[in-house]
């Protein structure tokens, strides 16, 4: 089965052990050296009405995920510990 990063971006990601809707993939990381996927990003949600940021994001490696149905993905851990996003560094024009 092909699928592109459109069609999984409309899958849910539900945990396998406790039934938990985790959310839907947002972004996919890639080896480029071995053209491989290494793990499904889920953004994390916004918090209390977007004034206090949002919350982390959740990283899946491509070990953890069981099966890739038609409209849903399950994986075979717990709902991951969220992680904090890398901060992107802004490359400061010289005048």
């Amino acid at each position: 089965m092909n699928c592109r990063l459109s069609n999984l971006r409309h899958k849910e990601v539900i945990s396998c052990c406790d039934g938990a809707r985790i959310g839907y993939v947002d972004d996919v990381i890639v080896d480029t050296k071995n053209a491989r996927i290494v793990s499904f990003v889920i953004f994390g949600r916004m918090s209390f009405f977007n004034l206090f940021g949002k919350c982390e994001d959740y990283i899946i490696p491509w070990e953890k995920i069981e099966l890739i149905g038609e409209d849903t993905i399950i994986i075979s851990c717990k709902t991951p510990e969220p992680t904090k996003r890398p901060k992107k560094h802004r490359i400061k024009e010289e005048k």
